[in-house]
This record gives C-alpha cells, sequence and structure tokens, in this order.
C-alpha cells in the first residue's frame, strides 16, 4: 500500500459504489432531460450558463475553460460545434491579440434562457425531491467536504 494507507474495507467499497452508480444515473437522467426538452447538451449548457453570468456575456476561451473545469482542447472542439449552431461567436480579443474571447450570440442567449426552466425542474424532481431538507444539507457539505479534500489532493 502507498504511503502505508490501507485500502477501504467492504463497507466504504459499498457506499463508494452507491455514491458514483447514483451519480452516474442521476447525471444521464439530467442530460436526457436537457437534451429531450431543449436541444442542448450539459457542454452546451455549461457553456452558455458561463457565459451568461460573464461580464459583458463574454470571456477569455481560458478563462471559460478554467472556469468550468475543461480542458482547452475539449473546449476549443466544443465551441466550434456551439459557433456552427449560431449560440457563441469568438472574437479576437482586444487587450490580448494572441487570445479569444468567446461571446454569447443571441441565439445562445434565447437557447439558454427557454432551456432554464426545463432544466430547473428536472433538476427539482430528480434530485431534490428525492432529498429531506437535512439530506439536502448533508448532500451540500458532503460535496464542499470532497471539493475541499481535492483541491488540497
Amino acid at each position: 500500500m502507498a504511503g502505508g494507507r490501507r485500502l477501504p474495507n467492504r463497507a466504504e467499497l459499498r457506499v463508494w459504489r452507491d455514491f458514483i452508480e447514483t451519480g452516474e444515473v442521476l447525471r444521464n437522467q439530467i442530460t436526457g432531460r436537457l437534451q429531450s426538452d431543449t436541444g442542448l447538451s450539459t457542454g452546451d449548457y455549461t457553456v452558455l450558463l458561463a457565459l451568461s453570468e460573464a461580464a459583458g456575456q463574454r470571456l477569455r476561451s481560458s478563462d471559460l475553460a478554467a472556469g468550468i473545469g475543461w480542458e482547452r482542447s475539449r473546449l476549443s472542439h466544443h465551441l466550434g460545434r456551439m459557433e456552427r449552431r449560431g449560440l457563441i461567436r469568438r472574437e479576437e480579443c482586444a487587450t490580448d491579440s494572441r487570445g479569444a474571447e468567446v461571446v454569447l450570440a443571441p441565439a445562445g442567449g434565447a437557447a439558454f434562457r427557454a432551456a432554464t426552466a426545463p432544466h430547473l425542474r428536472a433538476v427539482r424532481e430528480l434530485f431534490v425531491d428525492a432529498l429531506t431538507d437535512e439530506q439536502l444539507v448533508a448532500a451540500g457539505e458532503i460535496a464542499a467536504a470532497l471539493r475541499a479534500h481535492l483541491e488540497r489532493s
């Protein structure tokens, strides 16, 4: 065992598998609902959300990638598809000729606004309504603890 750390026991592995498998089912159902209700992928929605919240509804590509936790090459390919659909535009950065800014196009803004209510309804139905208030608080605390641990790693 690396660094003298013990392996998870049977009960810990069961919790781990339940957590991972349930998260995957939840993600798949949310993704399926978003796609069928709005025609947007979760990647599209993630990019549109970040741009809709950004000052001037624009971000440098590198800042967008960092903000949504994607590799720059993955983002570049995805932005190409979104640009072809008229959801975003890429423009030269006014302050740095080496960079590009991603700009929310009017069609992207409209698609995001139209997708928000159905997406949030799915989140409510599939996640929020499944848990008590106490469980929601605990889920938030668990997510925060995991995020903090991973950022330290």
